[in-house]
């Protein structure tokens, strides 16, 4: 029977196989260029800068928790957003072609596919780790400064790994028969980040003249997550854990359907590719 601990234990097997290729991920992501893995950090302060500049500093975007909130905490949060958010992006942007582009390994009978995309996301982890801890290191000059409220980083991330996973077998396989998926993986994924309020509190959803899309969005597993960790983690608010535990309900749902998936159409990825 399928379940989180059959995945867990098939990935488990799997894990030196798991392991090479994420190292081999990592090196391929800098592999050419004069500054190599600095990049690592150069890429989300950049980002950072970007939407800080745009958000922040032009529209005078705060998110309205912190009484006095400074645009070092405003651009803290907005990090940590985007840091989180960046793990889904990625995802949608490499996972449809993943398996078109190593043809090689569909031929093989014996190789465990389902290792790809789960290698790909350890390059994607292996960044959100370079990116969170510039927030932690940032979080201790900020208003609030640092506590022990870091430690629920991992609970919060771990559901995001199962999100994205999920969804990375799923797209991995669907894109092997519809290749044109990646083609709306760069407008799929603004909206997505709107919809998840990533430079912005949800409370501009909920006060705006269409109550409608709340009652939509509050349903995003993304919205919920990226704001329970601005609120236990930036600003040490108690854990929500009406909020966590739909986070990690649907997390399971979205990895289960994405295996499921993912094994349901690898029997006919040889023929397509």
């Amino acid at each position: 029977m399928l379940s989180p601990w059959h995945i867990g234990a098939t990935l488990w097997r799997h894990r030196e196989l798991v392991w090479q290729f994420t190292l081999r991920e990592i090196h391929i992501r800098h592999k050419g260029s004069q500054l190599g893995i600095i990049w690592a950090l150069i890429n989300p302060l950049s980002m950072l800068a970007l939407y800080w500049f745009v958000f922040g500093a032009i529209f005078g975007s705060k998110f309205g928790v912190l009484k006095n909130e400074s645009q070092l905490d405003y651009a803290l949060a907005l990090f940590l957003s985007l840091s989180l958010y960046h793990v889904f992006s990625e995802t949608i942007a490499w996972a449809p072609s993943l398996i078109a582009s190593n043809p090689n390994f569909v031929k093989k009978v014996v190789f465990p596919l389902e290792v790809l995309p789960v290698a790909k996301l350890g390059d994607t982890a292996f960044h959100l780790v370079v990116s969170l801890t510039l927030v932690l290191l940032g979080s201790a000059f900020g208003s609030t400064g640092l506590t022990a409220d870091v430690l629920w980083l991992p609970v919060l991330v771990f559901p995001l790994m199962m999100l994205a996973l999920g969804i990375a077998w799923m797209l991995t396989a669907i894109g092997v028969f519809l290749r044109d998926i990646g083609q709306a993986t760069a407008f799929v994924s603004s909206a997505v980040m709107f919809a998840s309020a990533v430079p912005y509190s949800p409370a501009k959803i909920i006060d705006s003249p269409w109550p409608i899309l709340w009652e939509i969005l509050r349903y995003n597993p993304l919205l919920q997550l990226i704001d329970l960790a601005r609120h236990v983690l930036l600003w040490h608010e108690p854990m929500a854990w009406v909020k966590l535990g739909y986070v990690y309900a649907t997390a399971v749902a979205v990895l289960l359907a994405g295996h499921l998936c993912f094994s349901v159409f690898r029997r006919s990825f040889a023929e397509v590719i």
